[in-house]
């Protein structure tokens, strides 16, 4: 998996419970090709995989320790991938990336 479509660094500030939306734009035509995932990394630690959805978003798959409050969306019309991360606690403080499947 490579980083994929991110652009430039965006800081979110959130209050402990409330939900996070990121969005991830991809670019070209392989975007509809292939599975989008999410991965973070906190300070200091190793990267998470969160999750991914299918390329006809047909499915998803997520992580066990976030499935309960994660959701993953796509939309291949416009190219973009949403994460929704809901009851959010200090503990999800990270770096978050979208990726996509080599072809």
């Amino acid at each position: 998996m490579s980083k994929y479509g991110l652009g430039s660094p965006l800081k979110v500030v959130k209050k402990p419970g409330e939900t996070l939306t990121l969005s991830c734009r991809g670019s070209g035509s392989s975007f509809g090709c292939c599975s989008m995932h999410w991965i973070r990394q906190q300070a200091g630690k190793p990267l998470v995989w969160m999750g991914c959805v299918n390329s006809d978003s047909s499915g998803n798959d997520y992580s066990e320790s976030f499935k309960s409050r994660t959701e993953i969306i796509r939309d291949n019309s416009k190219s973009m991938v949403y994460l929704k991360l809901s009851g959010l606690t200090a503990e999800d403080s990270a770096v978050y990336y979208c990726a996509r499947n080599s072809l």
